[in-house]
């Protein structure tokens, strides 16, 4: 039940006792430096956490400031006492310059009674290895305008806190009266320019009228427009303010489900994901996101050997870590192993060359780029589209990522389909004729094959893979990709099929067949929104209606979602907050706001 506060920089996970419980810096994919989300129930409380307590606290309440990401907790003691923390990273425009730094602010009021309070701050470094050294601040000319500090120095980062609050019980854990508002501002180890609570207050004042501003700009469906608010924030703080990357999470390793081994570091760009974050927040209105997620790639295209891609990248957008345990946390709720890295990066996935050309695609019809610039873009997409002309029918690993088997899956052949569709279209809009022809004679010859070797009539609908004989969530995509119609009798029949072998309770799994960890137990949440959308296309509008419905009733109490649902206690597993779940959330919202197909 936790909160996700950040900026584009960094992004800290916050309970609802306000405890920072994981945060990477000096990025997303960086070293954890608050851990106990990890921690499991072998080490001492608060290492790898930030704290703040307040005596003889009785209850808490939680909430975000309405179109933000800032996040209020207050706290009542048993004498009627009450504290307020504001939790923020700053974001707003700083002489005309984006300005997210890799900082996280908390404002601590007095709100009523003599309440004392203790903060305790022990950030780790190498996973949980060893606590980061804190040692007191020297007041420079520097720091006397800006306010006290500690340091916490580790072996490849040093953190500074500079607060207004009495650092001497911070570094000693002990107790204070809380009698005027304190502000403590966690970030690189660079003095604050100005008094730390006036920085904090333009800080806090600035980031929220940003993120209204951006709010403001979407067109958003009325009838769900708060969890479509969430979504669309949710899905901002994970794209990274320096690169355009777009994460798939912010955490590592939260199983998908108990003890299932299932463990996964999630905290990098996956060019699938990543497309779907993109194309969501497009449908938006937010064009932004997806021109800066376009550069990001095309500079890995144009380094690419033979334009090879792979799965995924860094935030940085290089190579992914190998990966390894990290031994020094036991997980989530010792449930480990906690991964670093992840090995899919060395696996083959052909359905990449579809999602960054359909991403690449919308920059085509917005007038952002000049016609040459158009031109140029749209002949390095070419080398994407002959690799997937060429792939289309080979075995990849397919977008489920499997470690022991590799398959022509239709998946991965339709979303090579869409590549070269996705280039025919591009060339008619730039009237390059015989680009276009070029380009929809592959999709032709590509859609025949699938269409051959894909359905199986004995099963009456399409399969996983080529000449095959199981179903997977994929297929639900067919239509939204512009495959086939949503009146095809074959769409209509293997959405059915989908509903009567996937489906478990109100949520769908993304295949039931055993793979290299046994049999899936949980449901994979943005499945449920393709087959939500699914059957709005098909006509099922008051089903789809209700299971949307469900589905957001499942969201925790800031409305976010991870990536598992068990369903039947709806208990949230899986990395979190996940991308592909919001994403979710903002499509089927748009689809079943419209008209149907």
């Amino acid at each position: 039940d936790l909160a996700l506060v950040g900026n584009g920089t960094i992004g800290a996970l916050v309970s609802e006792s306000a405890e920072i419980s994981w945060m990477c810096v000096p990025h997303f994919d960086g070293d954890p430096v608050f851990c106990s989300l990890l921690r499991g129930e072998s080490r001492p409380d608060y290492d790898g956490a930030y704290v703040v307590e307040l005596m003889d606290m009785v209850t808490t309440e939680q909430l975000y400031l309405a179109d933000t990401p800032i996040l209020i907790t207050r706290f009542f003691d048993r004498a009627g006492g009450c504290i307020q923390v504001t939790d923020f990273s700053p974001r707003f425009e700083l002489e005309r310059k984006p300005f997210a730094p890799m900082m996280l602010v908390r404002k601590i009021e007095p709100i009523s009674g003599k309440p004392d309070v203790r903060i305790r701050l022990r950030p780790m470094q190498r996973y949980g290895a060893e606590l980061m050294a804190p040692r007191r601040g020297v007041i420079t000319s520097n720091d006397r305008a800006g306010g006290d500090h500690v340091r916490y120095v580790g072996d490849d980062i040093v953190l500074r806190l500079t607060t207004n609050a009495p650092v001497d019980s911070i570094m000693a854990e002990a107790p204070f009266a809380l009698d005027h508002t304190v502000t403590l501002v966690l970030g690189p180890d660079e003095a604050v320019e100005g008094s730390v609570a006036t920085v904090g207050s333009e800080f806090l004042e600035r980031t929220a009228a940003w993120w209204r501003n951006w709010v403001s700009s979407l067109t958003i469906p009325a009838e769900w427009r708060d969890p479509v608010v969430r979504a669309a924030i949710t899905l901002q703080l994970n794209v990274s303010r320096a690169t355009g990357a777009i994460i798939a999470a912010m955490t590592t390793s939260i199983p998908e489900a108990p003890n299932s081994g299932r463990c996964w570091d999630y905290r990098y760009c996956w060019l699938r994901d990543s497309y779907f974050v993109a194309d969501a927040l497009q449908r938006l209105g937010d064009s932004a996101t997806t021109e800066r997620y376009v550069d990001f790639v095309m500079r890995i295209v144009d380094s690419a050997q033979n334009s090879h891609l792979k799965p995924m990248y860094t935030v940085a957008g290089g190579p992914i870590p190998e990966e390894r345990v990290a031994d020094d946390l036991p997980g989530f709720r010792d449930m480990g192993p906690v991964r670093v890295g992840n090995q899919a990066y060395h696996q083959i996935q052909h359905d990449v060359y579809g999602e960054v050309i359909l991403a690449a695609r919308e920059l085509f019809s917005n007038g952002a780029a000049t016609t040459r610039e158009q031109t140029d873009l749209f002949e390095r997409l070419e080398t994407l589209g002959d690799r997937a002309a060429a792939l289309f029918d080979k075995p990849d690993a397919g977008l489920w990522e499997l470690r022991g088997a590799e398959r022509v899956h239709t998946f991965s052949s339709v979303m090579c389909w869409a590549a070269c569709d996705g280039l025919a279209q591009i060339a008619a809009r730039l009237e390059l004729h015989d680009r276009a022809m070029h380009w929809r004679g592959r999709a032709e010859h590509i859609h025949e094959v699938i269409g051959r070797r894909s359905w199986n009539e004995k099963l009456g609908a399409f399969t996983a893979a080529m000449d095959g004989d199981t179903l997977d969530a994929s297929l639900l995509l067919m239509h939204s990709l512009g495959f086939i119609a949503a009146d095809d009798s074959r769409f209509v029949a293997s959405v059915r099929a989908i509903g009567r072998d996937l489906r478990h309770g109100e949520f769908i799994y993304r295949y039931v067949e055993q793979d290299d960890f046994g049999r899936p137990e949980n449901a994979f949440l943005v499945c449920t929104f393709w087959y939500i959308d699914a059957l709005a296309a098909i006509g099922d509008r008051d089903e789809a209606k209700r299971l949307f419905d469900n589905v957001l009733s499942c969201r925790n109490r800031h409305g976010l979602l991870a990536e598992d649902l068990d369903p039947e206690t709806h208990e949230q597993w899986g990395n979190f907050v996940q991308t592909y779940s919001m994403a979710g959330i903002i499509d089927s919202a748009i689809r079943l706001s419209s008209s149907p197909s």
